[in-house]
């Protein structure tokens, strides 16, 4: 896929862009069978675009083996039909070898996820990403979070480097990213693509469209794609009666479950992985240092998903 193809296809998706937990067996090994099997769903449930390790999919966990296994069974169970972009991340000797795998792997382009325990300055954050985005012909988006926190001169930069198409905000400063939003659109005009990648983002979705953001990842398709398809066919759809199905969907079932999310740590990832079990597949539990969520929390998580759903169908 050209990068100008893969710019494309995600910046005029056709349904929400996945990213698939990854599956472990009882004795904690890679389950390469179920991960095929849960982006296999999510393909056929209307993805428009798998991320694949990234960090549902516990990045942080996963050997690079493991890792190379997981983005190669993506790429073939994709097929084409959509794109499949790999997470990459740690120092940047190591981000270029992931990165380097991913590519061997087949995927289409890289998910830049922020360096390992650092708190870089701005001119350490340019050169790695962009001797990142030098390694492979992979196409990158950029991931905003934690430790990696930039001021919008340097997104100008990042934005100017060959092979950086994008920038996914997981740090929800709203007047940081419009400010970063306008000074790429003055100075370096084109298709650079921005992305929600706050932990449930359809909760935010109003307020990053104010600016001008509207794709955003959805950890919710991973376990209720009827949900997450019906709120991204809403959103999408500029009608006062798309609107009324957002502002539904965000009072009855996105904020119960961001509330019931920040119960506990780590349950951006352990609570999807609990709600895709729930589900009927069974990928396994979170790996250490992640826990599992308390019981009463993944029967809440039950009833909210049920919830939902009867609130979709008071849509029909």
């Amino acid at each position: 896929m050209t990068p100008a193809a893969l710019a494309t296809r995600l910046r005029v998706p056709s349904g929400p862009l996945f990213f698939p937990v990854t599956a472990f067996g009882a004795d904690g090994s890679l389950d390469v069978d179920v991960f095929r099997a849960h982006v296999r769903d999510g393909i056929e449930a209307g993805a428009a675009a798998v991320f694949a390790c990234c960090g549902t999919g516990e990045f942080h966990a996963l050997t690079p083996e493991e890792f190379q296994d997981c983005v190669a069974a993506a790429v073939e169970e994709a097929a084409g039909r959509v794109p499949v972009v790999a997470g990459a991340g740690y120092g940047t000797a190591l981000a270029v070898r992931y990165a380097r795998l991913a590519e061997e792997a087949g995927a289409d382009g890289l998910l830049a996820m922020p360096p390992y325990l650092v708190v870089a300055g701005q001119e350490g954050l340019i050169r790695h990403y962009t001797e990142l985005a030098a390694a492979t012909s992979l196409d990158v988006i950029v991931y905003q979070r934690d430790n990696a926190v930039f001021t919008p001169e340097t997104v100008v930069a990042l934005a100017r480097a060959e092979g950086v198409i994008g920038f996914k905000d997981g740090l929800g400063d709203m007047d940081l990213m419009q400010r970063t939003v306008s000074a790429v659109r003055r100075e370096v005009p084109g298709d650079f693509l921005y992305f929600n990648g706050l932990p449930t983002a359809e909760l935010t979705g109003p307020a990053y469209r104010g600016i001008g953001v509207t794709l955003y990842s959805s950890a919710v398709f991973c376990f209720a794609p009827d949900i997450a398809l019906a709120f991204h066919r809403a959103f999408n759809s500029g009608t006062p009666e798309g609107d009324a199905t957002v502002n539904r969907l965000i009072d009855g079932f996105y904020r119960p479950f961001v509330e019931l999310r920040a119960e506990g740590r780590g349950y951006a990832v352990s609570l999807v992985k609990a709600g895709v079990r729930i589900g009927g597949l069974d990928v396994g539990t979170v790996r250490p240092p992640l826990h599992e969520p308390a019981d009463e929390h993944i029967k809440r998580l039950a009833e909210l998903v049920e919830q939902g759903r009867a609130l979709l169908r008071e849509g029909v």
